[in-house]
C-alpha cells in the first residue's frame, strides 16, 4: 500500500485533483467527509460537542449547526483545543480504520487540508500540494461557495502559507488555470506502490546532472521520513548532491546513524515499509583503519532516486563520508575536479544501470583525495 498525503489552501481545487486520482483508481480518505461523519446524530463525538459547547450548537433536528459551532469554538484558542480534543482522535482512529481496510496493492490517498498545520507531511510515502495563486482562490470561494470576500481572506490568511506548503510538497500541482493532467503523476505512484510492496528499489544510468536548487528541500524532507520510519535516528544529507554548486547524478543520499549493524538489520522491515527497500550488505571503501561495513536501502520511488547508508554513527565509514561533503564545501578547486571527473565517467558508462563501473572508476581520484581530506579535516580540529 502507498500512502500519499494531498493537501491545498481553501479554494486551490484540491478536491477536483482526488476526484482526478480517484477516477484513475485510488482510495480516496476524505478527512472532511470523516470529520462530519465523526459528529453525525447519535455520535459520542456530538454528545461531547453538546457537552463542551452547549444544546444551541444543535438544530431544531438533532443535527449539528455547523456556524453556530464554528462561532464558539474559534472564539478562543482554548475553545478551538477543545474541540479538537474531541475530534481529532475519532477522526485519526477513523482514517487508520478505512486504510487498515484498503486493499494491499492500493494507493490511498488522504485528502486533509491540515496536514501542513499538523506536521504531519513524514508519515505519507510522497506529500502531493495542490496550488492556486490568492486571488483565484479568492474568486473561487466567492463565486462557487457564496462566502463573504472578507471571511474568504480570513479563511485564507489563517491557514498554512504557499512556502510552508512548498516545503513539504514532493509534487506541486498548479491548479491556478486549467485542471492539471495527473496522468504522469499517477504513473509514479502506481509505480511507486508496486515498488514498496515487492521491496524493489529504483535504479537508473550514472547520468550527471547540473546543480540543482531543489536538492536540499528535498533532502529535508526525505530525512524527515526517513529520521520517522527509524525511530527519531540521525539522518545526514551526505554526497554529491549536499555540495552547493556541485554537478552530480540526480540521486539523494544519506547516512542513518546506528549502534552496530545488528541495529542496522533490525531497521530493515521498517525502512521497506517506509518506502526504501532493503539492497544489501555492503563495506566502503577503506581510507583508513577500523570496520567499514555498512548496510544499503534505496528508494523505492521511481520519481526519486534515493541511497540510504547506515553506518555507525562516528564509525570511520560515516566520517568519511562527512569530511568528504565538507571539504568538497570548502574547497572550490576539489569541487571543480570532481565535477569533472564526474561528468566525464558518467558519459563513459552512461550505458551501466548499476553504476559500480562509474564507481569503480571514480576510485583513483578517491584515493588521491583522501590525503587532502585528511589534512582538511587535521585543520578543522586544530
Amino acid at each position: 500500500m502507498l500512502r500519499v498525503g494531498l493537501t491545498g489552501g481553501i479554494g486551490s481545487g484540491k478536491s477536483t485533483v482526488a476526484r482526478l486520482l480517484a477516477a484513475n483508481g485510488a482510495v480516496v480518505i476524505d478527512a472532511d467527509k470523516l470529520a462530519r461523519e465523526v459528529l453525525e446524530p447519535g455520535s459520542e463525538g456530538l454528545a461531547e460537542v453538546v457537552e463542551a459547547f452547549g444544546e444551541d450548537v444543535l438544530n431544531t433536528d438533532g443535527t449539528l449547526d455547523r456556524a453556530a459551532l464554528a462561532a464558539k469554538a474559534f472564539a478562543t484558542e482554548e475553545a478551538r483545543q477543545t474541540l479538537n480534543g474531541i475530534t481529532h482522535p475519532r477522526i485519526g482512529a477513523l482514517t487508520g480504520q478505512r486504510m487498515a481496510e484498503a486493499p494491499a496493492d492500493a494507493v490511498v490517498v488522504h485528502d486533509i487540508p491540515l496536514l501542513v498545520e499538523r506536521d504531519i507531511a513524514a508519515v505519507y510515502h510522497l506529500v502531493i500540494v495542490v496550488y492556486a495563486d490568492e486571488e483565484t482562490r479568492l474568486e473561487r470561494l466567492v463565486g462557487s461557495r457564496g462566502m463573504d470576500r472578507q471571511d474568504a481572506g480570513n479563511r485564507i490568511a489563517a491557514q498554512a502559507t504557499d512556502e510552508q506548503r512548498r516545503a513539504v510538497a514532493d509534487v506541486w500541482l498548479d491548479n491556478s488555470g486549467e485542471v492539471p493532467d495527473v496522468t504522469n503523476l499517477w504513473d509514479r505512484l502506481v509505480g511507486f506502490e508496486k515498488n514498496v510492496r515487492t521491496q524493489t528499489y529504483a535504479s537508473g544510468s550514472p547520468i550527471v546532472v547540473p546543480y540543482d536548487e531543489r536538492w536540499p528541500a528535498q533532502a529535508r524532507r526525505i530525512a524527515r521520513r526517513i529520521g520517522l520510519a527509524a525511530g527519531g535516528r540521525h539522518v545526514e544529507h551526505i554526497g554529491s548532491t549536499s555540495v552547493p554548486g556541485l554537478a552530480a547524478k540526480d540521486v539523494l543520499d544519506f547516512q542513518l546513524a546506528v549502534e552496530d549493524m545488528e541495529t542496522a538489520d533490525g531497521l530493515r522491515e521498517a525502512l521497506a515499509q517506509a518506502g526504501f527497500p532493503y539492497v544489501g550488505p555492503l563495506e566502503d571503501t577503506p581510507r583508513g583503519e577500523g570496520d567499514w561495513s555498512k548496510r544499503v536501502h534505496a528508494s523505492a520511488d521511481p520519481g526519486r532516486r534515493v541511497n540510504l547508508h547506515l553506518r555507525v554513527q562516528d564509525g570511520p565509514g560515516w566520517r568519511w563520508a562527512v569530511d568528504f561533503r565538507d571539504w568538497l564545501r570548502a574547497d572550490a578547486q576539489a569541487r571543480e575536479e570532481y565535477a569533472a571527473l564526474k561528468l566525464e565517467l558518467s558519459q563513459r558508462f552512461a550505458a551501466d544501470s548499476t553504476g559500480f563501473a562509474y564507481g569503480d572508476a571514480k576510485e583513483p581520484w578517491m584515493e588521491q583525495a583522501t590525503k587532502r581530506v585528511l589534512a582538511y579535516r587535521g585543520g578543522q580540529e586544530s
